[in-house]
Protein backbone atom coordinates (compact mmCIF):
# COMPACT_ATOMS: atom_id res chain seq x y z
CA UNK A 1 0.00 0.00 0.00
CA UNK A 2 1.32 3.82 -0.64
CA UNK A 3 3.29 5.62 2.00
CA UNK A 4 4.59 8.66 2.51
CA UNK A 5 8.30 8.65 4.46
CA UNK A 6 8.60 13.00 5.31
CA UNK A 7 11.97 12.79 6.59
CA UNK A 8 13.32 14.79 10.49
CA UNK A 9 10.63 16.14 12.04
CA UNK A 10 9.68 16.36 15.73
CA UNK A 11 6.30 15.10 17.42
CA UNK A 12 5.47 13.24 20.70
CA UNK A 13 2.70 13.48 23.74
CA UNK A 14 4.64 13.53 26.76
CA UNK A 15 1.59 13.34 28.65
CA UNK A 16 1.21 9.24 27.66
CA UNK A 17 4.98 8.77 26.62
CA UNK A 18 7.68 9.36 28.17
CA UNK A 19 9.92 11.48 26.90
CA UNK A 20 13.89 12.35 27.59
CA UNK A 21 14.42 15.28 28.66
CA UNK A 22 16.48 17.66 26.41
CA UNK A 23 20.47 17.82 26.49
CA UNK A 24 22.20 20.41 27.96
CA UNK A 25 22.66 23.10 24.84
CA UNK A 26 25.90 24.55 24.45
CA UNK A 27 24.93 26.94 21.30
CA UNK A 28 22.80 30.30 21.72
CA UNK A 29 19.68 30.04 19.18
CA UNK A 30 20.86 31.56 16.06
CA UNK A 31 18.11 34.42 14.53
CA UNK A 32 18.13 33.77 10.81
CA UNK A 33 15.42 36.27 9.98
CA UNK A 34 13.10 38.91 11.01
CA UNK A 35 10.18 36.85 11.81
CA UNK A 36 6.64 37.01 9.89
CA UNK A 37 3.39 37.78 11.96
CA UNK A 38 1.70 34.69 12.19
CA UNK A 39 -1.51 33.09 13.47
CA UNK A 40 -3.32 35.05 16.45
CA UNK A 41 0.27 36.47 16.45
CA UNK A 42 -0.64 40.52 14.83
CA UNK A 43 1.15 43.04 16.32
CA UNK A 44 0.13 47.03 16.49
CA UNK A 45 1.92 49.22 13.82
CA UNK A 46 3.73 51.05 16.11
CA UNK A 47 5.16 48.03 17.86
CA UNK A 48 6.11 46.57 14.72
CA UNK A 49 8.24 49.88 13.46
CA UNK A 50 10.06 49.99 16.90
CA UNK A 51 11.24 46.35 16.81
CA UNK A 52 12.56 46.50 13.00
CA UNK A 53 14.39 49.78 13.85
CA UNK A 54 16.58 47.23 16.33
CA UNK A 55 19.84 46.36 15.75
CA UNK A 56 19.59 42.17 14.50
CA UNK A 57 21.15 39.78 16.52
CA UNK A 58 24.12 38.64 15.06
CA UNK A 59 25.56 35.31 16.05
CA UNK A 60 28.43 33.18 14.60
CA UNK A 61 25.59 30.28 13.59
CA UNK A 62 23.91 32.29 11.61
CA UNK A 63 21.78 31.02 8.36
CA UNK A 64 19.85 31.93 5.15
CA UNK A 65 16.33 31.44 5.80
CA UNK A 66 14.68 28.83 3.37
CA UNK A 67 11.37 29.31 2.39
CA UNK A 68 8.63 27.25 4.01
CA UNK A 69 6.71 24.77 1.42
CA UNK A 70 3.32 25.73 0.56
CA UNK A 71 0.87 23.67 2.44
CA UNK A 72 0.23 19.95 0.53
CA UNK A 73 -2.02 17.41 1.09
CA UNK A 74 -3.45 16.86 4.85
CA UNK A 75 -2.55 14.14 6.94
CA UNK A 76 -4.23 13.35 10.25
CA UNK A 77 -2.16 11.56 12.66
CA UNK A 78 -3.29 8.62 14.47
CA UNK A 79 -0.28 7.05 16.21
CA UNK A 80 2.40 8.54 17.75
CA UNK A 81 5.55 6.39 17.94
CA UNK A 82 8.48 6.62 20.44
CA UNK A 83 11.86 4.87 20.47
CA UNK A 84 14.63 4.80 22.57
CA UNK A 85 16.89 4.98 19.82
CA UNK A 86 17.06 6.78 16.72
CA UNK A 87 15.21 5.19 13.79
CA UNK A 88 16.79 3.79 10.90
CA UNK A 89 15.95 3.23 7.86
CA UNK A 90 15.07 -0.34 8.28
CA UNK A 91 12.87 0.34 11.21
CA UNK A 92 10.65 2.94 9.10
CA UNK A 93 10.36 0.17 6.03
CA UNK A 94 8.75 -2.66 8.99
CA UNK A 95 6.43 0.63 9.70
CA UNK A 96 5.77 1.49 6.39
CA UNK A 97 4.57 -1.85 5.49
CA UNK A 98 1.97 -2.34 8.08
CA UNK A 99 -1.61 -2.99 6.12
CA UNK A 100 -3.25 0.75 6.52
CA UNK A 101 -0.60 3.12 6.52
CA UNK A 102 -0.45 5.83 4.49
CA UNK A 103 1.77 8.54 5.78
CA UNK A 104 5.08 8.88 7.88
CA UNK A 105 6.47 11.80 9.73
CA UNK A 106 9.63 11.32 11.17
CA UNK A 107 10.82 13.30 14.39
CA UNK A 108 12.19 14.88 17.12
CA UNK A 109 11.10 14.89 20.68
CA UNK A 110 11.99 16.32 24.24
CA UNK A 111 10.84 17.92 27.03
CA UNK A 112 12.27 21.07 27.22
CA UNK A 113 12.77 24.16 30.01
CA UNK A 114 10.64 26.90 28.21
CA UNK A 115 10.43 30.18 30.62
CA UNK A 116 10.95 28.04 33.77
CA UNK A 117 8.31 25.21 33.00
CA UNK A 118 8.88 21.90 31.49
CA UNK A 119 7.01 21.79 27.96
CA UNK A 120 7.14 18.84 25.77
CA UNK A 121 8.53 20.26 22.20
CA UNK A 122 8.70 19.07 19.00
CA UNK A 123 11.78 20.53 16.72
CA UNK A 124 10.38 20.15 13.24
CA UNK A 125 10.77 20.87 9.42
CA UNK A 126 7.75 23.25 9.00
CA UNK A 127 7.83 22.60 5.04
CA UNK A 128 6.48 18.99 6.17
CA UNK A 129 4.99 18.83 9.63
CA UNK A 130 2.53 21.65 9.26
CA UNK A 131 0.50 18.87 7.04
CA UNK A 132 -0.40 17.25 10.02
CA UNK A 133 -1.78 19.72 12.40
CA UNK A 134 -5.27 20.79 12.13
CA UNK A 135 -6.16 22.70 9.05
CA UNK A 136 -6.52 26.77 10.32
CA UNK A 137 -2.92 26.04 11.86
CA UNK A 138 -1.65 24.03 8.80
CA UNK A 139 -2.90 26.93 6.72
CA UNK A 140 -0.70 29.86 7.97
CA UNK A 141 2.25 30.44 6.07
CA UNK A 142 3.40 32.90 8.40
CA UNK A 143 3.22 30.91 11.20
CA UNK A 144 5.68 27.93 9.79
CA UNK A 145 8.19 30.98 7.97
CA UNK A 146 8.20 32.25 12.11
CA UNK A 147 8.76 28.81 13.65
CA UNK A 148 11.37 28.42 10.55
CA UNK A 149 13.23 31.68 11.67
CA UNK A 150 13.56 30.75 14.85
CA UNK A 151 10.69 31.43 16.70
CA UNK A 152 8.78 29.27 18.94
CA UNK A 153 5.03 28.62 18.81
CA UNK A 154 3.70 27.50 21.52
CA UNK A 155 -0.38 25.99 22.35
CA UNK A 156 -3.09 28.36 23.09
CA UNK A 157 -3.21 26.50 26.57
CA UNK A 158 0.49 27.14 27.63
CA UNK A 159 0.08 30.65 25.85
CA UNK A 160 -3.61 31.91 27.52
CA UNK A 161 -3.21 29.24 30.89
CA UNK A 162 0.44 29.38 31.58
CA UNK A 163 1.00 33.38 31.25
CA UNK A 164 2.98 32.94 28.12
CA UNK A 165 2.15 35.81 25.99
CA UNK A 166 3.20 36.37 22.64
CA UNK A 167 6.42 38.20 21.05
CA UNK A 168 7.42 37.71 24.76
CA UNK A 169 11.46 36.31 24.21
CA UNK A 170 11.51 33.21 27.28
CA UNK A 171 14.58 32.08 28.76
CA UNK A 172 15.29 28.16 27.40
CA UNK A 173 17.62 27.35 29.41
CA UNK A 174 21.60 27.85 27.83
CA UNK A 175 20.03 28.15 23.76
CA UNK A 176 19.34 31.57 25.15
CA UNK A 177 15.68 33.15 24.66
CA UNK A 178 13.61 32.44 23.04
CA UNK A 179 10.74 34.89 21.21
CA UNK A 180 7.02 33.48 21.39
CA UNK A 181 5.82 34.11 17.98
CA UNK A 182 2.32 32.43 17.70
CA UNK A 183 -0.04 30.67 19.47
CA UNK A 184 -0.55 27.34 17.24
CA UNK A 185 -2.20 24.22 18.97
CA UNK A 186 -0.56 20.86 17.13
CA UNK A 187 -3.36 18.70 17.91
CA UNK A 188 -0.92 16.22 19.64
CA UNK A 189 -2.43 15.82 22.93
CA UNK A 190 -0.08 17.62 25.69
CA UNK A 191 2.87 19.08 23.16
CA UNK A 192 3.12 22.60 24.00
CA UNK A 193 5.67 23.76 21.65
CA UNK A 194 6.86 24.10 18.56
CA UNK A 195 10.42 24.97 17.01
CA UNK A 196 12.49 24.39 14.04
CA UNK A 197 14.70 21.69 13.87
CA UNK A 198 18.39 23.80 14.29
CA UNK A 199 16.93 25.03 17.20
CA UNK A 200 15.88 21.72 18.19
CA UNK A 201 19.26 20.88 18.20
CA UNK A 202 20.61 23.97 20.41
CA UNK A 203 18.55 22.88 22.66
CA UNK A 204 19.74 19.75 22.46
CA UNK A 205 16.29 17.93 21.45
CA UNK A 206 17.21 13.56 20.29
CA UNK A 207 17.10 13.00 16.62
CA UNK A 208 14.68 11.25 14.94
CA UNK A 209 13.48 9.57 17.90
CA UNK A 210 9.63 9.99 16.96
CA UNK A 211 7.59 9.37 14.30
CA UNK A 212 4.18 10.42 13.27
CA UNK A 213 1.71 7.89 11.52
CA UNK A 214 -1.16 8.37 9.74
CA UNK A 215 -3.71 5.12 9.15
CA UNK A 216 -7.29 6.86 8.51
CA UNK A 217 -8.87 3.31 7.88
CA UNK A 218 -6.61 1.60 10.06
CA UNK A 219 -8.10 0.27 13.44
CA UNK A 220 -6.01 2.37 15.74
CA UNK A 221 -5.82 -0.23 18.02
CA UNK A 222 -4.64 -3.25 16.58
CA UNK A 223 -2.04 -1.00 14.11
CA UNK A 224 -0.56 0.04 17.67
CA UNK A 225 -0.15 -3.93 18.48
CA UNK A 226 1.05 -4.29 15.13
CA UNK A 227 3.67 -1.49 15.27
CA UNK A 228 5.02 -2.90 19.08
CA UNK A 229 5.67 -6.28 17.84
CA UNK A 230 8.06 -5.33 14.75
CA UNK A 231 10.07 -2.32 16.66
CA UNK A 232 12.43 -2.62 19.57
CA UNK A 233 11.78 -3.39 23.17
CA UNK A 234 11.07 -0.07 25.22
CA UNK A 235 8.64 1.24 21.80
CA UNK A 236 5.86 3.23 23.06
CA UNK A 237 2.87 3.80 20.92
CA UNK A 238 0.29 6.00 21.81
CA UNK A 239 -3.25 7.18 20.13
CA UNK A 240 -4.47 9.80 18.43
CA UNK A 241 -7.53 10.77 16.23
CA UNK A 242 -7.84 7.01 16.96
CA UNK A 243 -9.86 5.29 14.15
CA UNK A 244 -11.91 2.49 16.42
CA UNK A 245 -15.25 0.68 16.15
CA UNK A 246 -18.25 2.79 17.01
CA UNK A 247 -19.05 2.20 20.76
CA UNK A 248 -21.98 0.19 21.32
CA UNK A 249 -22.81 2.01 24.68
CA UNK A 250 -22.94 5.40 24.28
CA UNK A 251 -25.05 6.81 27.24
CA UNK A 252 -24.81 6.60 30.88
CA UNK A 253 -27.80 4.49 31.14
CA UNK A 254 -26.79 1.53 28.99
CA UNK A 255 -23.49 1.00 31.09
CA UNK A 256 -23.42 -2.35 33.14
CA UNK A 257 -23.72 -1.37 37.29
CA UNK A 258 -20.80 -1.06 38.81
CA UNK A 259 -19.27 1.11 36.05
CA UNK A 260 -19.42 4.08 37.92
CA UNK A 261 -17.26 5.54 40.78
CA UNK A 262 -19.08 4.95 44.35
CA UNK A 263 -20.81 7.16 46.59
CA UNK A 264 -17.80 7.03 48.60
CA UNK A 265 -15.43 7.40 46.12
CA UNK A 266 -17.36 10.59 44.93
CA UNK A 267 -17.52 12.24 48.40
CA UNK A 268 -13.50 11.73 48.57
CA UNK A 269 -12.65 13.22 45.42
CA UNK A 270 -14.89 16.01 45.66
CA UNK A 271 -13.44 16.20 49.39
CA UNK A 272 -9.84 16.41 48.54
CA UNK A 273 -10.06 18.82 45.58
CA UNK A 274 -12.18 21.50 48.02
CA UNK A 275 -9.62 21.41 50.24
CA UNK A 276 -7.18 22.83 47.33
CA UNK A 277 -9.34 25.80 47.41
CA UNK A 278 -7.14 29.31 47.19
CA UNK A 279 -3.96 27.18 45.68
CA UNK A 280 -2.63 28.80 43.01
CA UNK A 281 -2.84 27.71 39.08
CA UNK A 282 0.90 26.75 37.91
CA UNK A 283 0.73 25.63 34.22
CA UNK A 284 1.79 21.65 34.32
CA UNK A 285 1.71 21.47 37.99
CA UNK A 286 0.24 18.24 39.56
CA UNK A 287 -0.27 19.06 43.03
CA UNK A 288 -0.17 18.96 46.25
CA UNK A 289 0.12 22.60 46.52
CA UNK A 290 -0.29 24.19 42.90
CA UNK A 291 -2.32 22.72 39.94
CA UNK A 292 -3.45 23.19 36.52
CA UNK A 293 -6.79 22.22 35.81
CA UNK A 294 -6.59 18.55 34.77
CA UNK A 295 -3.71 18.06 37.02
CA UNK A 296 -5.91 19.18 39.86
CA UNK A 297 -8.79 16.29 38.41
CA UNK A 298 -6.21 14.09 38.69
CA UNK A 299 -5.23 14.20 41.93
CA UNK A 300 -8.18 14.57 43.36
CA UNK A 301 -9.41 11.38 41.55
CA UNK A 302 -6.37 9.76 42.65
CA UNK A 303 -7.21 10.25 46.70
CA UNK A 304 -10.19 7.90 45.94
CA UNK A 305 -8.20 5.33 44.45
CA UNK A 306 -9.21 6.51 40.48
CA UNK A 307 -6.48 6.53 38.03
CA UNK A 308 -7.09 9.28 35.59
CA UNK A 309 -5.23 10.31 32.57
CA UNK A 310 -2.69 13.66 33.25
CA UNK A 311 -4.44 15.65 30.33
CA UNK A 312 -8.05 17.20 29.38
CA UNK A 313 -8.51 15.62 26.06
CA UNK A 314 -7.92 12.18 27.66
CA UNK A 315 -10.18 12.72 30.62
CA UNK A 316 -12.80 13.57 27.85
CA UNK A 317 -13.00 10.09 27.15
CA UNK A 318 -12.65 8.64 30.79
CA UNK A 319 -16.89 7.90 30.42
CA UNK A 320 -19.74 8.41 28.61
CA UNK A 321 -21.16 12.23 28.12
CA UNK A 322 -24.81 13.17 29.98
CA UNK A 323 -26.58 16.29 29.18
CA UNK A 324 -25.55 18.99 31.64
CA UNK A 325 -29.16 19.43 33.22
CA UNK A 326 -28.16 15.53 34.43
CA UNK A 327 -25.07 16.78 36.01
CA UNK A 328 -24.05 15.41 39.24
CA UNK A 329 -21.39 16.34 41.95
CA UNK A 330 -18.05 14.79 40.44
CA UNK A 331 -19.07 14.88 36.86
CA UNK A 332 -16.26 16.65 34.89
CA UNK A 333 -16.83 19.64 32.51
CA UNK A 334 -15.06 20.27 29.62
CA UNK A 335 -14.35 23.08 27.13
CA UNK A 336 -13.25 23.79 23.95
CA UNK A 337 -11.14 27.27 24.33
CA UNK A 338 -8.96 27.22 21.49
CA UNK A 339 -9.37 29.64 18.44
CA UNK A 340 -6.58 27.52 16.71
CA UNK A 341 -8.60 24.51 17.13
CA UNK A 342 -11.65 24.67 18.10
CA UNK A 343 -12.57 20.93 18.00
CA UNK A 344 -10.05 20.19 20.82
CA UNK A 345 -10.65 19.65 24.41
CA UNK A 346 -8.74 22.98 26.65
CA UNK A 347 -10.27 22.81 29.78
CA UNK A 348 -11.73 21.24 32.65
CA UNK A 349 -13.27 21.39 35.89
CA UNK A 350 -15.44 19.32 38.55
CA UNK A 351 -19.39 19.93 39.18
CA UNK A 352 -19.89 20.69 42.71
CA UNK A 353 -23.40 20.89 42.22
CA UNK A 354 -25.97 23.27 42.10
CA UNK A 355 -25.27 24.87 38.79
CA UNK A 356 -21.42 25.42 40.12
CA UNK A 357 -18.32 24.20 39.08
CA UNK A 358 -14.24 23.35 41.05
CA UNK A 359 -11.51 24.49 39.03
CA UNK A 360 -8.05 25.72 38.02
CA UNK A 361 -8.38 28.49 36.03
CA UNK A 362 -5.53 29.49 34.39
CA UNK A 363 -1.88 31.74 35.71
CA UNK A 364 -2.61 34.55 38.15
CA UNK A 365 -5.72 32.61 39.25
CA UNK A 366 -6.04 30.00 42.28
CA UNK A 367 -8.44 27.08 42.66
CA UNK A 368 -11.75 27.96 43.38
CA UNK A 369 -15.80 27.58 43.22
CA UNK A 370 -17.95 29.29 40.84
CA UNK A 371 -21.20 29.34 38.39
CA UNK A 372 -21.09 26.68 35.52
CA UNK A 373 -19.82 29.03 32.81
CA UNK A 374 -21.09 27.32 29.70
CA UNK A 375 -19.85 29.74 27.14
CA UNK A 376 -17.33 27.26 24.40
CA UNK A 377 -18.85 24.11 26.60
CA UNK A 378 -18.15 21.16 24.48
CA UNK A 379 -19.80 18.31 27.19
CA UNK A 380 -20.32 17.16 31.05
CA UNK A 381 -18.81 13.16 31.72
CA UNK A 382 -19.31 10.80 33.89
CA UNK A 383 -15.87 8.90 34.91
CA UNK A 384 -15.80 5.27 34.77
CA UNK A 385 -12.92 4.21 36.81
CA UNK A 386 -12.33 1.40 34.44
CA UNK A 387 -12.61 3.42 31.28
CA UNK A 388 -10.32 5.74 32.86
CA UNK A 389 -7.59 3.23 33.66
CA UNK A 390 -7.64 2.25 30.00
CA UNK A 391 -7.02 5.49 28.21
CA UNK A 392 -3.64 5.44 26.33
Amino acid sequence: MPFIVVALVAVMTADVLLLTQARTAVEPVAVRATPKQSLLADKRPQERRSQEQRPREQTPQARTLQPVAPLGKLHKPNLFVLTRRPFTNASLQKVARLSGVRALELADAASITLDGKRVQTLAVNPSTFRAYTPKVTAASDALWQNVAAGDVAVSFVLGNDGGLTLHRRVPAGSAGNLRIGAYATTGFGAVDAVVSRDVGRTLGVPQNNALIVSAPKANSDTLRKRILKVLPKGTQVAMVNPVLPRPRQSVARNWPAGSFMTGEQLTVALRAAVSKLGRPYVWGAEGPDTFDCSGLVQWAFAQAGVRMPRVTHQQWVTGPQVPLAQAQPGDLLFWRNDPTNPDYISHVAIYWGDGKMLHAPRTGDVVKIVPVNTRNLAGVVRVSPVAAAGVR
